[in-house]
């Protein structure tokens, strides 16, 4: 079976550059006795950088690249010239990528804007060449400043898709086929359970030309938040979504405990997912006829908008989609929106259950360290610039 494209979750090594040294040198020319010293500064070592990129939705390309080196920092030479500074080493990733410390679990950052960038490591300083250090008393300094050291950092990143509305729903409850009703994208439609095997996007067309993005995940079964069944591989890409969308067979035996299965585990999982707007959607509603909708009616959650749909006969569809558009452009899910943005917190990685994920996920491996740099390969300047003038005998 070929490998899924879609990949969510990777482990890389990253590494700062290294500042140049200062130079230690003399100036020397023609009838110019006493030159005095004229070493220039090293150059920065290059930063590691994360730019949220909207054109990409997974971390693909990052898989297969597990090394993220930036340029070391050129050493300062003679004639106070400064050493060139290495170059910064930019990663783009999707929006909604979240980071952590491969070692410890520690949240690190969050990119979910396009164009935004994080300056994960800093690269070190270039050290200060002698002419920095010349006074009144010292008028020739025979010492220089190394550069500062590189940085280096394991770490993982977590995708968590960016999403108007979120399809939450027991494995063959028709999510799929509501989103390629709804809009051009063509998930994986079969009767069997977990058909959906990884979250698929697809933008639904309003009136206007208006339109909101839609994210179908895997079904949740009963013990997700513990591990059971797809587990909490997809869970987290529904905790950004602005409005979760229930979706219920119309031929189960009990709605409304179905439904509080699944908030149940949403609960367990992250249990600011309860503050989220939610909709309930009675699908496969074709097989039903209107007194048979009305007892159903009667035993549906209390304050909780629904409606009866069915994605093959587009029964319901424009109702579902009104309700869910001023579900999105209501007041109270923008106050919302404003104060999670102000106010999210990450929580670290357990440390105990954090080699277990990375089993899971098949990220266990140790990445190989390279290292690129050669102490041989440094341009050392003639020896002569590193020697003490004999004094003159009294």
């Amino acid at each position: 079976m070929a490998e899924s494209n879609f990949v969510d979750y990777v482990k890389i090594y990253c590494r700062s550059g290294k500042g140049g040294r200062g130079s230690m040198h003399m100036h020397r020319a023609k009838y110019v006795p006493n030159g005095g010293p004229d070493g220039g500064d090293g150059g920065r070592g290059g930063d590691i950088i994360l730019r949220g990129n909207r054109n990409y939705w997974t971390l693909l390309h990052l898989k297969y690249d597990r090394h993220a080196f930036a340029g070391h920092g050129g050493n300062g030479s003679k004639n106070k010239s400064y050493g060139k500074d290495g170059e910064d080493k930019i990663i783009e990733v999707p929006c909604g990528t979240v980071v952590y410390n491969a070692e410890t679990g520690a949240y690190i950052c969050d990119v979910t804007e396009h164009g935004q960038e994080v300056v994960l490591l800093k690269g070190g300083r270039g050290g200060l060449g002698n002419w920095r250090f010349r006074t009144a008393t010292r008028q020739a300094p025979r010492f220089a400043q190394p550069g500062e050291p590189m940085q280096e950092l394991t770490i993982i990143m977590e995708l968590k898709l960016l999403a108007d509305v979120g399809l939450v729903g027991f494995p063959n409850a028709g999510k799929s086929t509501l989103l390629s009703a709804v809009s051009s994208a063509r998930p994986k439609i079969a009767n069997y359970p977990f058909t959906t095997l990884e979250p698929n996007l697809g933008i639904v067309s309003y009136r206007d030309g208006k339109s909101f993005v839609m994210a179908d995940i895997p079904g949740i079964i009963e013990g997700a938040s513990e591990g059971k069944g797809l587990g909490l591989r997809f869970l987290r890409h529904i905790e950004r979504n602005s409005l979760l969308l229930f979706m219920v067979p119309g031929d189960t035996d009990d709605i409304r405990h179905e439904y509080e299965v699944l908030l149940n585990e949403l609960a367990t999982f992250n249990p600011e997912m309860l503050d989220k707007q939610r909709v309930l959607a009675i699908t496969k509603s074709d097989m039903l006829d209107e007194e048979l909708i009305g007892m159903l009616e009667e035993n549906l959650p209390e304050d909780l908008p629904h409606v009866f749909i069915s994605s093959l006969t587009g029964m319901g569809i424009s109702q579902l989609k009104d309700i869910l558009w001023v579900a999105l452009n209501s007041e109270s899910n923008k106050l919302t929106s404003i104060t999670q943005d102000d106010t999210l917190v990450h929580r670290p990685k357990d440390i105990n259950k954090l080699q277990q994920e990375l089993r899971e996920m098949g990220e266990d491996e140790e990445i190989e360290f390279i290292d690129d740099w050669d102490d041989e390969d440094e341009e050392f300047e003639e020896l002569e610039d590193f020697e003490y003038e004999d004094e003159d005998e009294e």
